[in-house]
């Protein structure tokens, strides 16, 4: 006879394995853009996943891809949560270094829209 494999809920384990701060993200997560365990679509927030099982899903501007190794009994530290997983996920994108970066510090004060605003003296003067 086969063997039944243990299983959870797929919202706990996203939420066991830290990839989001509450169940209820979690449910949204998989609602939303979705998320698909081994390249098949889910909606359902109660779809019973397992160690082997890859899950595949967009948070943020990152694409995460990850195997699950083990089924977690609980919400513990950073560490014990990186081991329920292995990170398949691609590496991100290089940054664009041609846009311009906004300048750490805020909104500029009185004194520094008033430079902004006024004329640069020219080099040939």
């Amino acid at each position: 006879m086969s063997e039944k494999r243990p299983t959870l809920r797929l919202d706990k384990w996203l939420w066991q394995a830290r990839f989001v701060k509450s169940r209820a993200l979690a449910v949204k997560l998989i609602e939303g853009p979705g998320v698909r365990v081994n390249a098949q679509r889910i909606a359902k927030p109660a779809h019973a996943v397992s160690a082997g099982d890859v899950l595949t899903f967009a948070l943020g501007p990152r694409v995460i891809v990850a195997r699950i190794l083990e089924l977690g009994t609980r919400r513990g530290p950073a560490p014990e949560a990186r081991a329920l997983y292995e990170d398949l996920s691609p590496p991100p994108p290089e940054p664009d270094l041609s846009r311009p970066r906004p300048l750490p510090g805020g909104r500029p004060d009185k004194a520094a829209r008033r430079r902004f605003a006024a004329p640069r003296p020219d080099a040939l003067d």
